[in-house]
């Protein structure tokens, strides 16, 4: 298996050589494995949207929102972004649900219904009832869908006590 280096009354040499072996095999394992972790780490790092980024997707829906109210008409290039945003929005979904993102879905959701984009506008008023249901857009959102003939059902909820008391 390894190569060994036989030379004659020796013996010592040749212990020496693979202890060496296994000693270079353990430093070259644990480089690859830290920097594994780096990498690792740093994907965590860069997977989290920057506050830089949050500002600047919010400014750019509050220009489409303008454009749309001032009845201009969105050019390939606004209907671009507003896909991009929306992407970015469940990429970052998928990593972690941050209070941040709820006014950016609505913003987003906003924009859609006044483009009569109704599935979409859906599926973002959807996503803050289901990931953001304790913030104060939760209720907007909820108005929202029900506007566009969406049955919002109430989570119901069960009281385990009552039942335990009359065991």
């Amino acid at each position: 298996m390894y190569n060994k280096i036989r030379v004659k009354g020796q013996r010592g040499l040749i212990m020496s050589i693979n202890i060496k072996k296994i000693v270079l095999s353990t430093i070259v394992g644990f480089l690859l494995l830290s920097a594994i972790s780096l990498d690792v780490s740093a994907a965590k790092k860069s997977s989290k949207l920057s506050k830089e980024a949050i500002t600047e997707m919010s400014d750019t829906i509050d220009k489409l929102t303008e454009k749309i109210y001032g009845r201009a008409l969105l050019s390939p290039q606004d209907n671009e972004t507003l896909i991009g945003i929306k992407i970015k929005l469940d990429n970052q979904m998928l990593v972690s649900t941050s209070t941040e993102l709820a006014p950016l879905y609505y913003k987003a959701g906003n924009v859609y219904k006044l483009r009569d984009m109704k599935p979409e506008a859906i599926e973002c008023y959807q996503t803050i009832l289901e990931n953001f249901s304790d913030t104060a857009l939760a209720p907007k959102a909820r108005t929202a869908l029900e506007s566009l003939g969406v049955t919002v059902a109430t989570p119901t909820t069960t009281d385990d006590s009552s039942e335990d008391e009359g065991i």
